[in-house]
């Protein structure tokens, strides 16, 4: 079992805290918390071992689950590397990109793992039907929320639709050619709702749209590809797949088949992969123990983690 403490006890981070203290394959040390009446609280209540100073957790564990605010990512994260500690970090990575690439360099210099929680890899929407998006040419993301205070101070791009830019950077393998976006203020200070077109250098195309300011939420994303459309909905956990194939000579009764101008018969199939029941949080978590103790890749590595937020801020810099 590994020594993990947490850096952080506000909503994610408490819900971090139970899951570690539930694994088998962490042994929770502890947590700090820059607002010692919030600790004292979650202390009391919980039972988790609270430390004064960022330092004294760090030294005492052998990962540092960073859950703060994101303007400290950097500065915890690094301290943490510089102590040959292993980093588990919230998205988004950093506040900067400057800030994410350092964090790389040290991380390599200090042979560390590091993991960003982007969260949406591990839905069981996603994960099963992965393996089925082959080189998809057009994306459509809907990520839609109710208004909720807690966020506003950065832009919903990075609050909400960094998750569907890490899901297609994942999906699409190919760098991005360009972006078009557009946002808008509505309630707060930054941009409540944005949409941005981001094109490939393989041909592919995605259009995402995130707002926070809906009536009602949505988190869906649809991949077209060759001979298939797959849609996934991460809010409610279901997925589909519709996939054409060379219609049979002589289709059965119930058989769809499509015929296009110029005579080729295509079937139509639907299918509906199995959707395990998980703890997607739980799930990331451990896995980021599991490469540490293969010595394997993270799942979402650093670099993943600053590819996303560099096109955010490439799609935030178009507003």
């Amino acid at each position: 079992m590994l020594k993990v403490g947490v850096l952080g006890a506000g909503h994610l981070g408490k819900i971090h805290l139970r899951l570690l203290n539930q694994s088998d394959k962490y042994e929770l040390i502890g947590f700090h918390d820059a607002d010692k009446e919030n600790a004292r609280k979650v202390e009391a209540e919980f039972g988790y071992k609270f430390f004064e100073t960022v330092e004294e957790l760090i030294d005492a564990v052998a990962v540092v689950d960073i859950v703060t605010p994101t303007l400290s990512h950097y500065d915890c994260a690094k301290l943490a590397i510089s102590k040959g500690k292993n980093i588990f970090v919230e998205k988004p990575i950093t506040n900067t990109v400057q800030e994410a690439e350092a964090l790389r360099t040290l991380v390599a210099e200090y042979k560390v793992k590091g993991q960003v929680g982007h969260v949406e890899r591990f839905n069981p929407a996603f994960t099963a039907i992965k393996d089925l998006l082959d080189k998809p040419m057009f994306i459509e993301a809907h990520r839609l929320a109710e208004f909720n205070p807690r966020g506003t101070d950065v832009p919903v791009v990075l609050d909400l639709m960094i998750h569907d830019i890490d899901i297609i950077l994942s999906v699409v393998q190919s760098k991005v050619k360009h972006i078009s976006a557009s946002g808008v203020s509505v309630i707060s200070e930054t941009p409540d709702i944005a949409n941005a077109r981001i094109e490939f250098v393989n041909g592919c195309v995605a259009n995402l749209t995130a707002s926070r300011i809906s009536l009602k939420s949505m988190r869906k994303t649809r991949f077209f590809q060759r001979d298939a459309y797959i849609s996934v909905d991460f809010l409610e956990k279901k997925c589909e797949v519709v996939k054409m194939k060379d219609a049979p000579k002589e289709p059965g009764d119930f058989d769809m088949i499509l015929q296009n101008a110029e005579g080729i018969k295509k079937q139509i199939y639907f299918a509906n992969p199995d959707v395990a029941n998980n703890n997607a949080i739980l799930d990331e978590l451990e896995t980021f123990a599991d490469a540490i103790n293969n010595d394997t890749k993270p799942v979402v590595t650093l670099h993943d983690g600053t590819e996303a937020l560099r096109v955010a801020n490439m799609i935030i810099d178009q507003f």
